[in-house]
């Protein structure tokens, strides 16, 4: 395996775009969250939070009906639009055009989500993310994956990885599957670890950032947000999936003095997201 490009704060100053002084909402992009089932809504919370702290102008969280009051009580910021089943996504119908969507955290398997997974691919146009269980559901249906647009972020863990591209016998076997799968399907793999890699096609790079602490509930929700927000901002894929992963690994980063790898939550991420992005505009 040849050696991956490091993603270092060198490199992503050279990609990272502060905010135009005279814009608004309608220029910063509008994002789609698709996630959430009954007992998981915390997921789509996670996704939603994290997209609007990582500088989206506007976000729109479409959840099963039992996540309504969920989302409009825990982030006033966020729009709402709900499926007319109550436990579970059963058919997603958006009330706007997004720039981009994150589709997966908490959705679950049941059937009416997997159909409803693949109405959305065959019509979907906007940039998209696909994590957890969306990422779980290809998997089991891999010739959906021809509907999956070019330069699609993936965000597996390494169970969902394996259940991807099938199991390994070393780490170099990883790597060879891993690329093989991102050259099929044209996509970006963004391999959740210590460290995080990304590939690219034949292109490996490692992110310099993160620790441990990373290794929590939720942590993959709310690197969904995260990429979803740099997408609708008008991020290149593969330059959002390099700034997300360094905000990301960052945050943990930053807080670790105060919390300690044990007390780091999923929501410290999205806390320390501001002092993350205040790190590159210093």
């Amino acid at each position: 395996m040849k050696d991956p490009f490091l993603i270092t704060k060198e490199e992503i100053l050279q990609l990272y775009k502060p905010v135009n002084p005279n814009t608004h909402k309608g220029l910063q992009g509008h994002a789609v969250i698709i996630a959430g089932s009954y007992g998981k809504i915390g997921a789509a919370v996670l996704a939603s939070k994290s997209c609007l702290k990582t500088g989206c102008g506007l976000v729109t969280t479409f959840v099963p009906k039992c996540g309504y009051q969920i989302l409009q009580i825990s982030i006033p910021e966020v729009m709402v639009a709900t499926d007319e089943n109550t436990n579970f996504i059963t058919h997603i119908h958006l009330p706007l055009i997004p720039q981009a969507v994150g589709i997966g955290p908490g959705i679950g398997k049941e059937l009416g989500t997997q159909k409803a997974l693949f109405e959305f691919l065959r019509i979907n146009k906007a940039p998209l993310v696909l994590d957890a269980d969306a990422l779980n559901i290809l998997s089991e249906n891999q010739s959906w994956l021809e509907l999956v647009p070019e330069n699609t972020i993936l965000t597996p863990h390494p169970k969902e990885l394996e259940r991807l591209i099938g199991k390994w016998n070393s780490e170099s076997e990883k790597f060879q599957k891993t690329i093989a799968f991102s050259e099929k399907y044209k996509a970006i793999i963004v391999m959740k670890g210590a460290p995080t890699y990304i590939i690219n096609q034949c292109k490996i790079y490692e992110n310099t950032t993160g620790n441990a602490a990373l290794a929590t509930a939720g942590s993959g929700d709310v690197l969904t947000g995260i990429l979803t927000s740099l997408l609708a901002q008008g991020y290149e894929p593969k330059y959002a999936a390099k700034l997300g992963v360094y905000l990301h690994g960052l945050t943990a980063d930053i807080a670790l003095p105060k919390t300690g790898y044990q007390s780091f939550t999923a929501s410290d991420i999205i806390k320390n997201l501001g002092k993350a992005f205040l790190e590159l505009d210093n």
